[in-house]
C-alpha cells in the first residue's frame, strides 16, 4: 500500500501498487485530458444522411436538433449554428452593437465572448469575477454601466450559472440586453431554469471539448419573440429562407443584413445522437465528478488545495473539474509534474485584460485582482464521461506524491476564496 497521510486513509484503502499499475497502463500515452463520448449512434445517422444524400444545410437532423433544445429546455427557439463563436456574433448584432457601444463581460472567458462585440466596432467592459464561483461579479456589473453600455454578457463558467436574477434586474433596470455565454453550460440551470434560457439571447457549444459534441457546432437561443424573425434573416445570409420554408412565401429574397450561420447536416446528424443521450452523458459525467470530489477532499481539508464550489441555488451540468493551488508558482510546478506522469492537465483562461488585444484596449495588470489571482492558480484535471476510477486514482496518487514531495509548496496557507 502506498503511503499517504492519514487525513488521506479513505482515498489510500483503493490505492494500490497493482491499481495505479492498471491505471498507467490503461491509456499507452497516458492520461488524456479530454476524450468525446461516443453514444453508438452518431454513425448510424451518418450513414442515413449519406445514403439519403440530403447534407446541405436545415434538414430534418439539424432541425430535430433544434426542437430537442427548444422543448427540452423550454426556449422559445433555437436556431443551430456553426459554432458557441457564430451565436455569440449573432448576438451582438442582434443587440444592435455599432461603433463606440460597450458592452460589459468578465476578462475570465474565451476570446470569442469579448470578439462577437469588437467585430461589431464596440467595446467589451471587464469586470472583475466572484472567487466561488470565477463567473462575473454581479455586484460589481452597475458601476461599469455608462450611457454607451447596450448590453451584459455573463459567462456561465464551468457549467454553473451566474447569479442571473441580480443581473437580470440589472438590465431590465438600465434597459439592456442581456447575452448568456452559455457555451459551458449546456443541461445546467439555475433555480430550475436552463442555463441560455434566462437572458435576451443564449449561446451554446457543441465542440469536441465539451459534454456534447459534434466536433464544431452551436446553438442561439432566443428568448425574446420580437428577435426571432431578425435571427432567421441574419442567419440565412440576409434572406426570409427560413419562411420559405415552412411554406408561409412562395419564394425568398434579401431581406435584410445578414451572413451564413447555418450548420452542416452532417454536424447535426452526428450532434442529434449526442442530444439524445443528454441524460446519460450527464450521470456519467456527474459520476467522475463525485468521484474526484471524494478523493481530493483530503488535499482541501489539509489546505493544499481548493474544489469547485456550486451555489445552492445551481444545479452544474458537471462540465468540468478543476482545483487551486495556492499560488502561480505551485500551480506551474504541479503541471510540470503532471506532464512527467503522464497526466494531461492544465490551466484555463489567460485573462483577456492581459492579453495584447486587451492592452489595445486600455486595459492593464492590477485592473482586476481577483481574475488575475485566481485564473494564475487554477489547473483543469482530465476529465470525461468515460474516465476511470483508476485513472482518477492515479491522478490522486500524483498529487500526493508532489505535495509531500516539494512540502515548501503547500506550506502557504489557500488564500480565502470567499473574501469578497
Amino acid at each position: 500500500m502506498i503511503y499517504l497521510p492519514r487525513a488521506m486513509n479513505h482515498v489510500a484503502k483503493a490505492v494500490s501498487l497493482s491499481a495505479l499499475d492498471t491505471a498507467k497502463s490503461s491509456h499507452s500515452k497516458g492520461i488524456p485530458f479530454n476524450k468525446p463520448f461516443v453514444t453508438g449512434n452518431e454513425l448510424v445517422y451518418l450513414t442515413r444522411l449519406v445514403d439519403e444524400g440530403e447534407i446541405g444545410s436545415d434538414g430534418r437532423y439539424t432541425l430535430a436538433c433544434a426542437r430537442l433544445l427548444k422543448e427540452r429546455f423550454q426556449l422559445p427557439d433555437t436556431l443551430m449554428v456553426p459554432s458557441a463563436t457564430a451565436a455569440l456574433e449573432m448576438a451582438a448584432t442582434l443587440c444592435g452593437l455599432n461603433e463606440g457601444d460597450e458592452a460589459i463581460m468578465p476578462s475570465f472567458t474565451f476570446t470569442s465572448t469579448a470578439n462577437a462585440v469588437v467585430l461589431r466596432g464596440a467595446k467589451p467592459v471587464f469586470v472583475d469575477i466572484r472567487p466561488d464561483t470565477l463567473n462575473i461579479d454581479e455586484r460589481l456589473v452597475e458601476q461599469h454601466i455608462t450611457s454607451r453600455t447596450k448590453a451584459i454578457f455573463p459567462v456561465h463558467y464551468g457549467g454553473v450559472s451566474c447569479e442571473m436574477d441580480t443581473l437580470m434586474y440589472i438590465a431590465r433596470r438600465h434597459r439592456l440586453l442581456l447575452v448568456e455565454d452559455a457555451a459551458q453550460a449546456v443541461n445546467a440551470r439555475y433555480k430550475g431554469a436552463a442555463c441560455g434560457s434566462i437572458g435576451d439571447l443564449g449561446a451554446y457549444s457543441f465542440h469536441g471539448t465539451k459534454d456534447y459534441s459534434c466536433g464544431e457546432g452551436g446553438a442561439l437561443c432566443i428568448n425574446s419573440p420580437g428577435l426571432i424573425k431578425r435571427a432567421e434573416v441574419l442567419r440565412d445570409k440576409g434572406t426570409d429562407r427560413a419562411r420559405f420554408l415552412r411554406a408561409e412565401v412562395d419564394k425568398y429574397t434579401w431581406s435584410g443584413v445578414g451572413s451564413s450561420y447555418v450548420p452542416s447536416e452532417l454536424s447535426s446528424a452526428y450532434l442529434l445522437a449526442q442530444l439524445e443521450m443528454m441524460d446519460v452523458i450527464k450521470a456519467m459525467r456527474q459520476r467522475v465528478y463525485e468521484r474526484y470530489r471524494e478523493m481530493l477532499a483530503p488535499f482541501e481539508a489539509r489546505e493544499l488545495l481548493a474544489l469547485p464550489q456550486v451555489p445552492p441555488e445551481c444545479e452544474t451540468n458537471f462540465h468540468m473539474f478543476y482545483v487551486l493551488l495556492p499560488s502561480q508558482d505551485s500551480r506551474d510546478k504541479l503541471l510540470a509534474h503532471f506532464r512527467q506522469d503522464r497526466i494531461q492537465a492544465c490551466f484555463h483562461y489567460v485573462p483577456l485584460h492581459l492579453s495584447p488585444m486587451g492592452r489595445c484596449l486600455g486595459y492593464s495588470p492590477g485592473d482586476f485582482p481577483r481574475t488575475e489571482d485566481l485564473s494564475g492558480r487554477l489547473i483543469r484535471l482530465p476529465f470525461f464521461a468515460e474516465l476511470t476510477e483508476e485513472d482518477q486514482l492515479a491522478v490522486t496518487e500524483s498529487l500526493a506524491r508532489f505535495f509531500f514531495k516539494v512540502r515548501h509548496i503547500p506550506s502557504r496557507r489557500m488564500p480565502q476564496r470567499a473574501a469578497g
